[in-house]
């Protein structure tokens, strides 16, 4: 250091080369809002729901819903609607439009069966009736509350997003390796392999992400005008994930310009001169602009869960740099006409170990965060941790260089600004005992509120209510059958085989009664139709039927939804297994295609239920609700664990929030030991290391115990908040303590010493503190929940921790005295 400060051009120098190399690699800084980025890599569900993915193949779409502002079945409504239905299919992106419009009607005509697999019916067709078709769709078991609403006011368009073989191919291949290195199956070539595929598959999905982004651009465009005319609204997974990326930068900029204001506010009003404003803000942003480029370097992409990183870096150095300037400033007024470059280097030399324990401990907390199995988290705590180490290498290199060149000029602060760490003094002096008793009541009630604690996972809840996501699905959950996936896989035994040339009479009969004597058989049978029979079917219908009639489920779909309306056309009477042989044979390809194969796989032998969650259920507690699926399955259904699977996306987000959980509470011990270590190796005291850490548990136990009294459930942000709070918490600990130590080595008074930490370090606190506080404030701008909760979490938890760092911590030095005996009597 003292090489840097005794050429301070020549650091600069090399310091803004360093900046000039990692400014250009800011061009790489990615975002990334995939549902991927949120998911447990190597969670066994998410190996199945890609093996899921992979057999039952669907295009990704958007849904609009339209209400319209008269009656959605006049004519006028539906001109609109066809209207929108024919602008929006012939977007650049769009591979098909279905809308009620679309769909086929077997019952609303009196068209025969025979001609309508030519001719197929819809409302568009002129041999329709209407009131008819109305009431097809409104009863009908496939259409029900998922294309029309139940009270006929609104329906929903499926726009379905053209597909990209080159990411599926890509995506296919990723998934195959990934299988094999979970299994343990991953031969030492497929290693590159998976690297290369990866690579690969990431740029594409970068590509497909860009392409999707342009088409719902388009889609909004179009929908913009036909709002005279109609309530409409967006949703649909790529139109989510398009918008997260949109709330990530949006958060970045308002939250970086935001703090940045407030800073120029805070540093303008605590020192009031333009050098003690610049300085630390120039720090601050060679830091991040440093970071950003090594973000942008090693390839790591901000998500949902560490786009808040950059308030962080701003909050976090200028806490350093608030203390440098605070105690250069108190040398200053107290020196004896020490020169800059003496004044500089006595400030980085009493500074300099506080603070690197404080950034230690800080990067302890949320090294708690690399523990994790998802890998944006894991990648958001070795970001911070990287960032302090940043922060904390600036804070000590750039910061001194510059000031080393200017002259010393004492800050024209009034010390009546920071009367509340008086106050503070004489509180802990005089009613030590009322802030024990105040301590150990609040981690009473910390404890009554985190025993209520829960973890949940509401998607919907994400998102502020005045957002389009939020909008869009409520309306999907009230009225169009739920928004969140969940697939039920039933697998089932060899299939049977019958003989169909022994039932030709009836093959007759069939053909009579639903007048399709014109269909010839096929000269080459299709094995795959002696797989339907009734025993399949029955038990296909028992599952659908269970998951039809609870009240958190929406809409289900299935193969027996399909059934039904066959059922429907034979008075209502179930097929044996050759009609249902003779119905599958019968059914063109292109009926086959959109109505059997997403619900059943004859080759796996196994048949899918597709049903949606309304994830805006108040109550809703999404796994209790998977276990309550799971345990009426096999106990009220007497199904079998070999013949029953839960799962999809719910089941994937629920894992990654246990799995979030899990690791967070069992790397809290290790977090506590870390900082615990720290504070011996600082202060080589095990009083002092208790009288460190306990402040800022309770402060973590308080904003926690807050959250379980609030019933405002953990979600993947604020599950996080006890051991970052602790970290970053912990710094006024080792300020207050460490100066303490060095103020009593001369007072020898611990009354006395307490007053003059109060005045001196007290003061860097209250600064630092303060802007820590206000600074995780600004997080509430988001648009994203968790960060709301997790800013507004954090800024209780150091207000908190600021007053039990200046109350209870000084009152357990007074009772503990770790400092030795007094060398004089008190005054």
């Amino acid at each position: 250091m003292n090489l840097l400060l005794s050429h301070p051009r020549k650091a600069l120098v090399v310091l803004f080369g360093a900046l000039a190399f990692f400014s250009y690699h800011t061009r790489d800084f990615k975002l990334d809002a995939s549902a991927d980025s949120l998911l447990v890599e190597d969670d066994p569900d998410l190996q199945l729901t890609r093996q899921i993915s992979a057999r039952y193949a669907t295009a990704e779409s958007l849904i609009v819903t339209f209400t319209p502002h008269g009656i959605l079945f006049e004519d006028e409504a539906l001109s609109r609607l066809r209207q929108l239905r024919d602008e929006l299919s012939g977007l650049a992106g769009v591979d098909s439009v279905m809308s009620i419009l679309d769909v086929p009607l077997v019952a609303s005509s009196d068209v025969p069966l025979l001609e309508m697999i030519d001719n197929i019916q819809t409302l568009e067709s002129p041999t329709v009736d209407r009131r008819r078709a109305i009431d097809e769709l409104t009863n009908s078991p496939v259409f029900k509350n998922l294309i029309i609403s139940r009270d006929k006011l609104t329906t929903a368009i499926l726009v379905n997003l053209k597909p990209d073989e080159r990411f599926t191919a890509l995506q296919t291949m990723r998934n195959e390796l990934l299988m094999q290195r979970s299994a343990g199956e991953l031969a030492p070539d497929q290693v590159a392999e998976l690297a290369e595929t990866t690579l690969a598959y990431e740029e594409a999905s970068e590509a497909l992400a860009d392409r999707h982004h342009r088409t719902i651009e388009l889609v909004r465009s179009v929908l913009r005008s036909y709002q005279p005319y109609a309530d409409l609204k967006l949703g649909g997974f790529p139109m989510i994930a398009d918008d997260m990326v949109k709330f990530v930068k949006k958060d970045l900029v308002v939250f970086g310009s935001c703090v940045l204001g407030f800073l120029v506010f805070v540093l303008t009003l605590i020192f009031r001169q333009v050098r003690w404003v610049v300085l630390p803000l120039f720090s601050c942003f060679y830091a991040v602009v440093i970071m950003v480029g090594v973000l942008g370097l090693v390839g790591w992409d901000v998500t949902v869960i560490s786009s808040n990183f950059l308030a962080l870096m701003l909050i976090i150095t200028i806490s350093i740099n608030m203390h440098l300037a605070v105690r250069y400033n108190q040398l200053l007024s107290e020196g004896n006409g020490e020169s800059q470059l003496q004044l500089v280097s006595m400030t980085v030399r009493k500074m300099a170990l506080p603070c690197l324990y404080t950034a230690l401990t800080t990067i302890i907390g949320f090294c708690s965060l690399v523990f994790s199995e998802i890998k944006p988290v894991r990648d958001f705590g070795w970001m911070m941790s990287i960032g302090l180490g940043v922060a904390f290498a600036t804070s000590f290199t750039l910061f001194p260089v510059i000031l080393v060149l200017l002259e010393p000029k004492a800050e024209r602060t009034r010390r009546d600004e920071v009367r509340l760490t008086a106050l503070l003094a004489n509180l802990t002096d005089r009613h030590g005992g009322a802030i024990l008793v105040g301590a150990v009541a609040l981690a009473i009630l910390s404890g009554v509120g985190i025993a209520r604690l829960t973890v949940e996972n509401s998607f919907i809840d994400y998102f502020r209510q005045d957002t389009e996501i939020y909008q869009g699905m409520k309306l999907i959950d009230d009225k169009l059958g739920g928004t969140t996936p969940l697939d039920v896989l039933i697998a089932f035994d060899s299939p049977t085989e019958f003989d169909e040339t022994a039932n030709s009479d009836e093959a007759d009969e069939f053909d009579d009664e639903f007048d399709i004597d014109g269909w010839d058989d096929e000269e080459d049978e299709d094995p795959a139709a002696y797989w339907f029979t009734p025993s399949k079917i029955e038990k296909i219908k028992r599952v659908h039927d269970y998951l039809e009639g609870i009240p958190e489920i929406g809409k289900v779909l299935s193969l027996a939804s399909i059934i039904r309306v066959a059922e429907g056309l034979n008075d209502g009477e179930p097929f044996d297994g050759l009609e249902l042989s003779l119905l599958y044979k019968k059914l063109p390809k292109e009926i086959k295609g959109p109505l059997i194969e997403p619900y059943v796989s004859i080759e796996h032998n196994e048949a899918r239920i597709l049903l949606r969650i309304r994830d805006s259920e108040e109550g809703l507690r999404r796994k209790e609700l998977l276990e309550r699926i799971d345990a009426g399955l096999r106990d009220e259904l007497k199904l079998r664990d070999d013949e029953v699977t839960v799962a999809g996306t719910l089941v994937l987000y629920n894992n990654m929030l246990q799995s979030l959980f899990a690791s967070q509470i069992s790397s809290l011990g290790a977090v506590m030991t870390g900082i615990a270590a720290m504070f011996l190796i600082l202060f080589r005291s095990v009083p002092l290391a208790i009288i460190g850490i306990v402040p800022n548990l309770l402060a973590a136990a308080i904003v926690l115990g807050f959250l379980g009294l609030a019933r405002i459930p953990l979600d993947m942000m604020t599950i996080t908040i006890a051991a970052i709070t602790i970290g970053i918490a912990v710094d006024n600990g080792i300020h207050y303590i460490y100066r303490f130590r060095e103020e009593f080595s001369k007072s020898g008074d611990y009354i006395e010493t307490l007053h003059i930490c109060h005045a001196s370090i007290g003061r860097a606190v209250f600064y630092t503190s303060t802007t820590v506080i206000f600074g995780f404030s600004i997080l509430v701008l988001s648009n994203f929940m968790p960060t709301i909760y997790f800013g507004v979490s954090i800024g209780l938890a150091m207000l908190f921790a600021f007053l039990a760092a200046l109350t209870l911590l000084p009152k357990l030095i007074l009772i503990w005295k770790p400092f030795g005996a007094e060398s004089r009597p008190n005054n």
